[in-house]
């Protein structure tokens, strides 16, 4: 009995190995850090399973000041490393002696596990609806007649780069136009307001450009930013594309000061800061390089 157990939970596990951390929801990884982020003198915590995970002791540190430091840990593990699954997540746990943790949320785990494979499998078949009533689906074919200069009958409008703003923002979008593709640089910037066609679904349109027409995607990161709800989405997006960050997919980009901490997510990307007096002066061109490189 117990070998049939203990392969019941191998397979199981098996199974967990294929499904990515984004499986699981935010229910259960606030329930994570009720069990790891308090500092234990016996039981392994937060920091063990940081440590686990590859983090070294300088980010460890940034981690503590983080209202739930089990979350960012889970959310920075999950955007640099493609290596990462609700199956190794459990793994390391069991290492770290918390098999306490593997038990009591077992069953809420294998729920957002389940829901997420039911939503791939929701995504892989085709809807069963006429086109003409169906809003989120674009009714032009795909890659084609999404933005302004597109051309249905021939190559879709193609980018350097997507840029990731909010409205209250959008002067320095209008700078970043100026510098970027009305000087030398020649670069050909993809901004929602001016190029997408309206009419389609947001969703699915930003998700086709960031990922099939745009080679990069500038993020501008401010307060503003944090609140939006559009940006979160599209900088998830990226990410996903790129697991630690190989392909220079996504480039942040602050042009003033903050008052709220900045991104934790982003944190293990270099920045391009407009705000540093002493290295204004180059932050075009490094900004117009990094766009520029194939």
């Amino acid at each position: 009995k117990l070998k049939n157990e203990d392969l019941r939970k191998h397979m199981l596990r098996f199974d967990l190995e294929k499904i990515p951390l984004v499986a699981l929801n935010m229910s259960v990884r606030k329930k994570l850090g009720l069990y790891l982020n308090p500092k234990h003198t016996v039981a392994a915590d937060w920091m063990a399973l940081a440590e686990a995970m590859g983090f070294n002791y300088l980010e460890i540190k940034n981690y503590e000041v983080s209202k739930n430091p089990t979350c960012t840990v889970l959310e920075n593990w999950q955007a640099r490393s493609t290596d990462t699954s609700v199956g190794k997540l459990l793994s390391m746990l069991s290492e770290l002696d918390r098999e306490d943790i593997v038990e009591d949320l077992r069953p809420l785990i294998n729920e957002d596990v389940r829901k997420y494979c039911e939503n791939l499998k929701k995504k892989a078949e085709p809807p069963l609806q006429v086109p003409e009533v169906d809003s989120c689906v674009p009714r032009t074919p795909e890659r084609s007649g999404i933005t302004v200069d597109d051309d249905p009958e021939g190559v879709p409008e193609m980018f350097d780069a997507f840029i990731c703003y909010c409205q209250s923002d959008f002067a320095f979008v209008h700078e970043m136009i100026r510098e970027l593709e009305q000087t030398d640089y020649k670069l050909k910037l993809c901004v929602f307001d001016r190029d997408v066609l309206p009419g389609s679904c947001v969703w699915t349109i930003t998700s086709e450009l960031i990922e099939k027409r745009c080679k990069r995607m500038v993020v501008v990161i401010s307060d503003e930013y944090l609140d939006s709800d559009a940006c979160d989405f599209q900088t998830k997006f990226a990410l996903s594309l790129c697991p630690g960050a190989r392909s220079k997919r996504l480039i942040p980009v602050i042009y003033k000061p903050m008052t709220k901490p900045f991104p934790s997510i982003l944190r293990f990307l270099t920045i391009c800061d407009y705000t540093r007096p002493c290295t204004q002066a180059w932050f075009w061109t490094r900004l117009a390089k990094a766009l520029s490189l194939p």
